[in-house]
């Protein structure tokens, strides 16, 4: 892989999660010279101490069970490269990009994308970095700042939307938020911006339930733009690690959520909280955020990720004794 500053931001920015993680498996390959059922239940616990989660990581255990008895794998030093293959196979692709670049899907246009998320998550930095992600592959962006309960919020996504050089459509503090959404879409299509992404509170300061506001706002966006919002984007802290999951429930229930965004994996060494998202909840991840810059939220790539991960945590490469005939096999498991 070539190394671009978006991998080099995305190593960097999963070093906390290698270093813990990977720097674990390798310490427990290095202790020991077969592969047999001590060594997995060890690599079993390292996994869901990295929040794989218990679900994700008995599937990969598994897996690399079945990969060790039917490929007559016998020296640990194979454990890497099995590992690396399985994180592989839990991760979903991320249909909305290509080798890492973003795409847009056929459709109508705009294409309407709803952003959700609890406060303290990072939605308003999202956002703006999303719309400079859109803005950057080349399409015209329109930013609705629909999150009218928090004061602060619009004049910080008018601060992030002039940073990433789009369009934002605001009102007044306390507004309807159904009305700021329509406005965004109306303007977009009288525009002909190809994108619009729309802002959403992540807490009320009035009796009114979160998620019905929310359902509310879906509704108004299918009113004035049938088929819309085409994507729905949860904005999730890593670092909370498991109480994420529980974040994706609520809000699919509420919004069919589509799609997350992963924020501050820089600064966690949770990591591992990706695989247990994608698998377990079968929500693919669509954006990664490494940093506090404008271009550090990264298009998710899972191949890209899980290299980032393995980087410099190679064993090395394997003799001619680490792979056995079938019929000498001496599996432990």
């Amino acid at each position: 892989m070539a190394f671009s500053d978006s991998w080099k931001k995305l190593k960097e920015g999963l070093t906390k999660t290698r270093d813990s993680l990977f720097g674990k498996v390798v310490q427990l390959v290095n202790s020991r010279s077969s592969i047999d059922a001590d060594l997995l239940e060890k690599l079993e616990e390292i996994l869901i101490s990295a929040d794989v989660g218990v679900d994700t990581t008995l599937t990969i255990i598994d897996n690399i069970k079945k990969r060790v008895k039917q490929e007559g794998y016998d020296s640990s030093s194979r454990l890497t490269q099995l590992l690396k293959d399985e994180l592989l196979t839990v991760l979903p692709a991320n249909e909305g990009s290509v080798s890492g670049r973003l795409l847009l899907p056929e459709g109508p246009r705009p294409h309407v994308v709803m952003v959700v998320g609890v406060n303290g998550a990072g939605k308003t930095t999202t956002i703006g970095k999303l719309a400079y992600t859109y803005r950057k592959a080349g399409y015209r962006v329109v930013v609705g700042a629909a999150d009218t309960f928090r004061a602060a919020a619009n004049e910080q996504l008018e601060i992030w939307a002039k940073r990433a050089g789009v369009e934002i459509i605001q009102q007044s503090h306390g507004a309807d938020p159904g009305a700021v959404a329509f406005d965004a879409v109306s303007s977009a299509i009288a525009k002909k911006a190809e994108v619009v992404i729309i802002d959403t509170a992540g807490r009320l300061h009035t009796k009114t339930n979160l998620m019905e506001e929310l359902k509310k706002i879906r509704r108004v966006l299918e009113k004035r733009l049938p088929g819309a919002p085409h994507e729905v984007l949860l904005v999730l802290d890593a670092s909370t690690g498991q109480n994420a999951l529980q974040q994706v429930k609520h809000f699919t229930a509420a919004v069919e959520v589509t799609g997350l965004v992963l924020t501050k994996l820089d600064g966690t060494a949770k990591g591992g909280i990706v695989l247990a998202i994608s698998h377990d909840l079968k929500t693919p991840v669509k954006f990664v955020g490494v940093g506090e810059q404008l271009d550090d939220l990264q298009v998710f790539d899972r191949s890209a990720f899980v290299d980032a991960l393995f980087e410099g945590t190679e064993i090395s490469s394997p003799n001619e004794t680490e792979r056995i005939m079938p019929d000498e096999r001496r599996i432990r498991p």
